[in-house]
């Protein structure tokens, strides 16, 4: 090989590979998992308490599965969902191991740290999985403070893999740790009017204090997870001629506007883009008071009503399960304000008509947005979704083609 291509293949192909890994490694482990009835206990307590977000944005994993048979027992012991949330942690491996690489450990056997290990949680090595592969292809898995007397859990099946990103297998039992299964305390109470006090949100604080019920709703939820985009001062008292006009329902479900209903990190916040439901969101067939977050390659997060679009600005709080972020404007939701239309497309050419023939009337200036008419907000986000896939998928296949087309030039 010439020495051009050898630097071509040196420099182009890694990228070109990693590239490709980006662009191939989504995974959801809800869908996953829902296609399989046997594993809708594990499958619940994942999203219950919030390892599944954990689990998809995550490179590298390997979930270990048990059936609803073993779900039961370890539900028998009425655990606090703190306490649930530590020993599934135990069953989520921060490595891959699919089913091929199971029989073939080195040595046999090997160490493998866990999501209860990896975040701290775990005390000493306690987080730590052993897998062995025994004789006539017998594997077993057991936690590192395993009690005497305690039997390890077995390899089943493999459910799905995805090389070398996500692995999802079968185990015959849950894993046995003293440690992960020890009462975890409550966390202490956080009272978010306070916080938005000391981060420039104020007057969204006053707002909340003035309406009993939206400020329980908010406190209600944090338990399950909850993400609240606070409007800066600046930002409220722009808005409050049209909020003092407001009816009363209209005032408490533009305030409950500003809540999302799932814990959301700034760095999950960064990753994503999509269409997400609020505390005012109803339960019909279309759901209403929604918008959609979006972010830009200078990692700026964005949400569009389509009646306005706020910025974030700062970070108030973020800890699992509740996170808190100041916004530059106060969201105003298509249900309650006229959305703004988008620029008209130039009108095309008129063929000449003959005489005697009516020509076709132009659209009528009446012709708004109409929520109703318009696609829903999950279709479009579907379809955007589709649509960055296919050109990511693009992009990368013609760079590959680039760059082998310049390796055949020399």
């Amino acid at each position: 090989m010439s020495r051009p291509r050898q630097i071509l293949l040196t420099l182009f192909l890694p990228l070109l590979l990693l590239s490709l890994s980006q662009t191939c490694r989504a995974h959801n482990i809800t869908k996953i998992l829902a296609q399989h009835p046997e594993f809708s206990q594990f499958n619940h307590y994942l999203t219950a308490t919030r390892l599944a977000s954990e689990i998809n944005r995550r490179l590298t994993i390997t979930v270990l599965a048990v059936d609803n048979s073993a779900m039961s027992a370890l539900l028998a012991r009425h655990f606090t969902l703190q306490t649930m949330r530590h020993v599934l942690s135990l069953h989520i491996l921060v490595d891959y191991y699919g089913s091929k690489k199971l029989h073939q450990l080195s040595r046999s056997s090997t160490l493998s740290s866990s999501l209860f290990q990896a975040t701290g949680a775990a005390p000493g090595t306690t987080g730590y999985v052993n897998i062995t592969d025994h004789k006539k292809g017998h594997v077993t898995f057991s936690t590192e403070d395993l009690p005497d007397g305690a039997s390890p859990a077995t390899y089943v099946k493999s459910i799905k893999e995805f090389p070398y990103n996500l692995s999802v297998i079968q185990i015959s039992s849950t894993l046995t740790s003293p440690e992960a299964e020890a009462p975890v305390p409550p966390p202490a109470p956080v009272n978010i009017t306070e916080l938005m006090y000391a981060k420039g949100c104020k007057a969204f604080a006053d707002l909340l204090l003035a309406t009993s019920d939206v400020e329980t709703s908010f406190e209600d939820n944090i338990d399950g997870g909850l993400t609240i985009f606070c409007p800066i001062d600046s930002a409220v008292k722009s808005f409050m001629p049209k909020f003092k006009n407001l009816t009363a329902p209209h005032k408490s479900s533009i305030l409950l506007y500003h809540g999302v209903p799932v814990y959301y990190s700034m760095q999950q916040l960064k990753s994503n883009n999509g269409v997400v439901n609020t505390l005012a969101t109803g339960g019909g067939v279309k759901p209403t008071y929604t918008f959609a977050v979006k972010n830009a390659v200078d990692e700026t997060v964005t949400l569009n009503t389509k009646v306005d679009e706020a910025s974030i600005k700062a970070m108030i709080h973020d800890e699992d399960p509740l996170s808190i972020y100041s916004i530059d404007k106060f969201l105003q939701p298509k249900e309650m304000f006229k959305a703004l239309l988008a620029p008209a497309p130039a009108p095309a050419p008129h063929k000449k008509k003959k005489k005697g023939k009516a020509t076709a009337d132009s659209s009528s200036d009446d012709d708004a947005y109409s929520p109703d008419s318009a696609p829903s907000d999950e279709d479009t986000a579907d379809k955007n979704a589709a649509g960055r896939i296919a050109i990511e998928y693009t992009s990368v296949f013609s760079a590959i083609l680039v760059a082998f087309a310049a390796l055949l030039a020399f």
